[in-house]
C-alpha cells in the first residue's frame, strides 16, 4: 500500500507536470494498490542478503570474478585508452574511484564507472544471459566506484555489494521478460544499453540505501538515459554501451538521492503515454514478488554463459563446430592441410550484424561467423591474439574466407537458448565432413567448471596485475560475504 507521503508526492507530481490524462487515471486507480513501478521499488528497497540462496550467491560471485577479469584485460585495449584519455582531459573533479589496471590513477566515481564499463565490454569477453544481454558489466563498475565514494564509517560491506549486484541483475532479467521480442538476438537496440542502465540504477539505489520513493525515481530517471542502436555493434562505439549503462544508471540513483523526480509509472503500461514500453512493441509488465513471500531470483533457475574467447556469444557455437570438423579432417587425411578444402559451409541463424564475410577490424571480426569459423579451422583455437590486425589480414585466412558459403536453416533460430552451429567442409575430392554444436562449453546448459573459470580469470588478470594480486582478488570475491569493506575489492584492481 502506498504511504501518505507517496500519495502526496504523486498528487504534486500530477499537478506540476500535467501528466497525460490516462496516466493520471492509472495513478488514482492505484492509490490503494501498488503499480508495477512502485512494486519494483518495493523489491529494491526491501530485499535483504538473507533472501539470496546459496545457488544465487555462488553464481553471482562467478559473474563478479569473470567481470573483473575481462575488465582488467580490457584495460589494455585501444577503446579503453580512448575513453580513459577523454575522461582525464575533460573531467578531473573528485578523483576518488579506481580505474581498472591503472595503478595510482583515479577518476570521479561516475567516470570511473564509465571507463571500467568500457573496459569490461571492450573485447566482447563479458558474460551473457538469457534473454540476451550482458548483465554484469552494466552493474559491477558502478557498485565498485560507489563503494569508494562513500565516506569512512559508511562503507558498504562485501555482503552489501553482493546483494546490490544481485538486485541489478534481477531487475534486468525481470524487465527483459516483459517482452517476447527480448528473447531473440537483438535487431533494434543493444539490450544492455536499456535494461543495463535500469539495472545499474536499481543496484546503486540499493547500495546507497535509497528509500522506496527514491528507488522509483531512480528507475524512471534511468529510463530517460537509456538506449543505443545495434548499428554501432562491431565498432569501437559498442563498448560505450556498457560504459554508459553503468555510469548513467549510477547517475540516475545519485540524482534521485538529491531529490530529482520522474514519472512514477515508468514501468507501467499506460495507453497513449509510453514509459519503458517505448522500447518494446509487445510490452506486458508483471509484478515482482516481494522478498517476504519467498521470492526466487531468476539467477536461481537461469544460469549465465561465460565466454572462453573474446567474441560475440553466437561465435562460440560455430567455433566449437569448426574445431569438431577440423579434428574430423585430421583423422580423415592424417594431418591438417587447408589446401584440400574446396569450400566451407556454415549453417547459422539469420542475424545481419554477425554475418560479416570479410571483417576489416578486430571489432568486426568479433562479430563475424565467417571469421571465427575459419580461424578455428586454420588454427585449432580462437583466443585474444586471433583478433590482431596481422591475424585478420593473413593470406591463409583471407583465402579460406573466400570459400565460405552460408545457409540459414529454418530450424536454426536467432535465439541463444535455441540456436546451433553447423560447419561442413567440402573437400576437393568430393568428400564432405561435418561438425555441429548444439551447446558450447560455457553456455548456461554446459557451464564452465570452477577450474576453467579460474583459469580464464587468471589469464585475463595477469595481463595487468601481479600473481599475488590475482590470488588476493580471487579470495576476496569467493569470500565476499565476509569482506568488511567492499571498497577494498575496488582498490585491489590496480
Amino acid at each position: 500500500m502506498l504511504s501518505s507521503a507517496v500519495s502526496k508526492s504523486q498528487k504534486i507530481f500530477i499537478i506540476s507536470r500535467q501528466l497525460h490524462k490516462t496516466a493520471v487515471e492509472v495513478l488514482e486507480r492505484n492509490a490503494l494498490e501498488e503499480t508495477i513501478t512502485s512494486n519494483f521499488a518495493s523489491f529494491i528497497h526491501g530485499v535483504r542478503s538473507e533472501h539470496l540462496s546459496d545457488t544465487v550467491r555462488h553464481r553471482s560471485k562467478r559473474m563478479i570474478l569473470d567481470s573483473i577479469g575481462v575488465g582488467l584485460v580490457g584495460s589494455t585495449t585501444e577503446v579503453f585508452k580512448i575513453a580513459l584519455q577523454y575522461c582525464q582531459d575533460m573531467f578531473s573533479s573528485s578523483p576518488i574511484s579506481t580505474v581498472y589496471g591503472k595503478k595510482g590513477l583515479k577518476l570521479s566515481p561516475t567516470l570511473a564507472a564509465f571507463t571500467n564499463g568500457v573496459a569490461v565490454h571492450s573485447m566482447d569477453f563479458d558474460d551473457t544471459w538469457h534473454p540476451a544481454t550482458h548483465p554484469s558489466g552494466a552493474v559491477l563498475p558502478a557498485l565498485l566506484a560507489a563503494s569508494e565514494m562513500l565516506p569512512a564509517g559508511s562503507k558498504p560491506s562485501g555482503s552489501d555489494l553482493l546483494l546490490a549486484f544481485n538486485v541489478g541483475i534481477e531487475v534486468q532479467g525481470r524487465l527483459m521478460r516483459f517482452s517476447t521480442e527480448a528473447t531473440n538476438i537483438p535487431k533494434r537496440f543493444h539490450p544492455p544499453s536499456v535494461v543495463g542502465t535500469m539495472g545499474s540504477a536499481a543496484a546503486t539505489a540499493k547500495l546507497l540505501s535509497l528509500n522506496k520513493v527514491q528507488c522509483t525515481h531512480a528507475l524512471a530517471i534511468a529510463a530517460s538515459l537509456a538506449g543505443a542502436p545495434m548499428a554501432n555493434a562491431a565498432t569501437l562505439a559498442k563498448p560505450l554501451h556498457i560504459g554508459n549503462a553503468t555510469r548513467l544508471g549510477f547517475e540516475a540513483a545519485l540524482l534521485a538521492a538529491r531529490g530529482m523526480e520522474a514519472n512514477p509509472l515508468i514501468l507501467d503500461d499506460v495507453p497513449g503515454c509510453s514509459g519503458f514500453s517505448a522500447f518494446y512493441g509487445d510490452y506486458q509488465p508483471t509484478a515482482i514478488s516481494v522478498p517476504e513471500k519467498d521470492h526466487v531470483f531468476l539467477l536461481e533457475n537461469q544460469d549465465i554463459a561465460f565466454k572462453r574467447f573474446p567474441a560475440h556469444l553466437g561465435m562460440h557455437w560455430v567455433v566449437d563446430a569448426s574445431l569438431s570438423v577440423r579434428n574430423r579432417l585430421i583423422n580423415h587425411i592424417g594431418s591438417f592441410n587447408p589446401s584440400v578444402i574446396h569450400s566451407v559451409l556454415l549453417r547459422i541463424p539469420v542475424s545481419k550484424y554477425i554475418n560479416r564475410p570479410f571483417p576489416e577490424s578486430e571489432h568486426q571480426a568479433r562479430h563475424s561467423f565467417q571469421f571465427n569459423a575459419c580461424t578455428a579451422v586454420l588454427d585449432g583455437h580462437v583466443g585474444i591474439e586471433s583478433f590482431s590486425e596481422d591475424n585478420i589480414n593473413r593470406h591463409d585466412l583471407q583465402k579460406l574466407l573466400g570459400k565460405v558459403i552460408v545457409e540459414h536453416p529454418s530450424d536454426n533460430e536467432a535465439n541463444f537458448d535455441k540456436m546451433y552451429g553447423e560447419v561442413a567442409l567440402l573437400l576437393e575430392n568430393g568428400d564432405i565432413l561435418t561438425g555441429r554444436c548444439d551447446t558450447f562449453y560455457g553456455h548456461w546448459r554446459n557451464p564452465l567448471s570452477r577450474e576453467s573459470l579460474l583459469q580464464k580469470f587468471h589469464s585475463n588478470a595477469t595481463h595487468v596485475l601481479h600473481e599475488e594480486q590475482v590470488k588476493a582478488i580471487t579470495h576476496m570475491v569467493e569470500d565476499i560475504e565476509n569482506l568488511p569493506d567492499s571498497s577494498h575489492l575496488s582498490t585491489s584492481l590496480q
